[in-house]
């Protein structure tokens, strides 16, 4: 959703949210649910993590069975309600009573929606006598909801790999200078009126006079990214990673494609992602990993063979030079050859034309085995895309987001993941998702999770939004926030959403956090411990400051690049403590309280081994914080450690007490 459609979304769930954290800070024997006509909400719990679904991605021959938490002896009845979209009719299921939690104070019921191959979604009816309660994605209600169901999805699942992953996001030029011969020089070329600018490392990348900041280089290749690659692995942890474009093109950005069957010279060729794409998936090197490239499909650059503007080719006729060339429709002009339809009004990137099913551009970039998309996948063992504006691919100069457009995406999704079913593709989109990502039909993994993540983070921990503006949110409202927009998405796709602080088209989090590194530090325990995939660009690691684009693309400071700072020592703590535990990835989300007035924030994450609180503290001092653990079944007498400071708790009377410095966490775990 958008900020705006959070926002409107907060009004209802602020108030429950309150309701539920002011119940359920208090000792857990303040419960004593009985059979009175009136269900306690606060006992209420179910998603799709393994402990309530017992097939998060189920096949077409798999039932599923669905567990719900009620407090004990509670309630009187419960059912499952399903939409089927088979006969597009609800269906009934009456559930049981099968179990108590480890505390006692909890009752599990269960009951089985049985399997077939279309697509549900479901939500319960909890009842205690006359009084009725309703839960779905979206939390429980006193009347029926019309929307915001979980989703069972039958043959939908999301890259293992990805859910399990830690991704790094490199924008090339400015990460590591590998090969110094291969750098592009002041003056090498004109781009758009412009000649190239070479600048020394550590620079800034604003151009200087004469120059534009879309050639201004500084000599960062993938010769580079692979000398840096132990450091990406091994201290800090990432599995997984991901590349800003890099093939031909004039600019530094490399979102105006030139050629997309090869590396930029200046990033070291095809020769060198392949040496990288080795590298990145052994294992002697710290642990095997994925590559992800970025696929800028919507558009290409007017230097396109295709298009050819500036007779780039010679040999090749492109639809800017003449009307009989085979690539004339790959583009849509109104008045050719000047006027034509473009990405968002620059004329340098003429958008592509998909036209219908099987056309020659969807044949070009996806349809053939030697298609662009599976090109780099068959030849070059790549894991996945990155999706550049993709809401705006579309035919005849359409702007996208239409039935058109999520076709292109369905048939992409059937074309690459028939060159690998492992495959991860997630889409750019800066909002609600869910039209690409609720399987009918599937389409994308996942998304950048601009507005279920970057923006509540960031105007939570900083006051400001992604954009550097004052916006700021107390803790119910950024828990607010995060439950209506993971409500937006089916589970194994909220497991793959990327989770980032900063990107390439933001302001810096560090700049944002005012170059407090202890707000990063913040951001990182929340990040590393949330549901979805963690998504570090280059640099925030260590708290990297910059503004708008060009300066959220600054060279990597390598002084900084080691455990000595104290942040990166934190981001590899933290990551490898995620790796530890599944719970961390996969597991169960519930949150546990909500402390408006000492701005702390607390939640749980579990599954079958594991229970774990995480208790964030956004204010500027050493606090004490009782924590409701009871919560995730954890039983009086219990020990949980602290897996940053290593001490143990009792839990007593359902709760644990825990110290947390100002702007820092606790992981606890049990």
């Amino acid at each position: 959703m958008t900020r705006k459609s959070s926002r409107i979304l907060f009004t209802f769930l602020l108030l429950l949210t309150a309701f539920v954290s002011i119940n359920v800070a208090a000792p857990h024997h303040a419960y004593a649910a009985s059979n009175d006509n009136n269900v306690e909400w606060a006992g209420l719990f179910h998603d799709q993590g393994s402990l309530y679904d017992s097939a998060p991605e189920p096949t077409c021959s798999t039932p599923v069975m669905l567990s719900f938490r009620v407090y004990h002896q509670d309630i009187t009845s419960a059912n499952i309600k399903y939409y089927d979209t088979a006969d597009s009719t609800f269906h009934w299921v009456p559930m049981s009573f099968a179990k108590n939690d480890a505390t006692n104070d909890f009752d599990i019921w269960q009951g089985t929606i049985p399997a077939s191959c279309s697509i549900k979604y479901y939500r319960f009816q909890i009842n205690d006598g006359t009084a009725t309660a309703w839960y779905n994605a979206d939390g429980p209600s006193s009347s029926e909801p019309s929307s915001g169901d979980f989703y069972i999805l039958p043959n939908f699942t999301t890259p293992t790999w990805a859910k399990n992953g830690v991704m790094y996001q490199i924008f090339p030029d400015r990460f590591y200078d590998g090969v110094t011969s291969n750098d592009i020089q002041t003056n090498q070329y004109t781009y758009l009126g412009y000649p190239t600018e070479h600048k020394s490392w550590g620079d800034s990348p604003y151009a200087d006079t004469g120059y534009s900041n879309s050639t201004v280089f500084f000599g960062g290749d993938l010769q580079g990214v692979d000398r840096k690659l132990s450091y990406i692995k091994n201290t800090l942890g990432a599995n997984i990673v991901y590349l800003n474009p890099i093939f031909t093109s004039p600019s530094d950005h490399k979102y105006d494609t030139q050629d997309y069957f090869n590396v930029d010279p200046s990033l070291g060729g095809n020769s060198a992602l392949s040496q990288l794409v080795s590298d990145i998936h052994s294992s002697s090197n710290g642990p095997a990993s994925h590559m992800i490239l970025d696929g800028v499909f919507n558009h290409t650059g007017t230097w396109d063979s295709w298009f050819n503007e500036y007779d780039t080719y010679p040999s090749v006729v492109g639809a800017y030079q003449s009307q009989s060339s085979p690539y004339y429709n790959y583009y849509t002009f109104q008045q050719w050859p000047s006027q034509y339809s473009t990405f968002l009004g620059y004329t340098s990137l003429p958008k592509l034309n998909y036209g219908s099913s099987g056309s020659a551009v969807r044949n070009a970039i996806y349809n053939n085995t030697s298609s662009v998309a599976q090109y780099w996948i068959r030849n070059y063992n790549i894991d996945g895309w990155r999706l550049d504006a993709a809401q705006y691919a579309d035919a005849n100069g359409n702007n996208g987001s239409d039935t058109t457009n999520h076709q292109i995406w369905q048939e992409f999704r059937n074309a690459v993941k028939g060159a690998d079913s492992n495959a991860y593709i997630f889409g750019e989109y800066w909002g609600n998702a869910n039209p690409w990502l609720n399987g009918a039909p599937s389409q994308w993994d996942g998304a950048t999770n601009y507005d279920g993540f970057t923006q509540p983070v960031s105007e939570w921990i900083t006051g400001e939004d992604y954009n550097g503006n004052t916006a700021s949110l107390d803790v119910s409202q950024f828990d607010s926030w995060l439950h209506g927009t993971r409500a937006n998405y089916p589970t194994d796709v909220q497991e793959v959403m990327a989770n980032f602080l900063s990107s390439h088209d933001i302001t810096r989090f560090g700049q944002r956090a005012g170059g407090d590194i202890w707000k990063t530090y913040l951001a990182a325990f929340f990040q590393m411990t949330y549901v979805g995939l963690p998504t570090i660009y280059y640099g925030d690691e260590y708290g990297m400051q910059g503004g708008a684009d060009p300066d959220d693309r600054r060279t990597f400071d390598w002084t900084q690049g080691s455990t000595s700072n104290s942040a990166v020592a934190l981001f590899q703590k933290l990551i490898s403590i995620r790796n530890s535990y599944p719970a961390l990835r996969t597991g169960s989300f519930i949150t546990l309280s909500t402390d408006d007035t000492n701005n702390i924030y607390s939640y749980g994450r579990m599954d079958q081994n594991n229970r774990i609180a995480v208790v964030l503290n956004n204010s500027t001092t050493t606090q004490s914080v009782t924590i409701p653990v009871y919560q995730l079944s954890m039983t009086n007498g219990s020990t949980v450690t602290d897996k940053i400071t290593g001490n143990t708790y009792q839990v007593q009377n359902g709760q644990v007490t825990v110290s947390v410095e100002g702007h820092y966490g606790a992981i606890l775990v049990q």
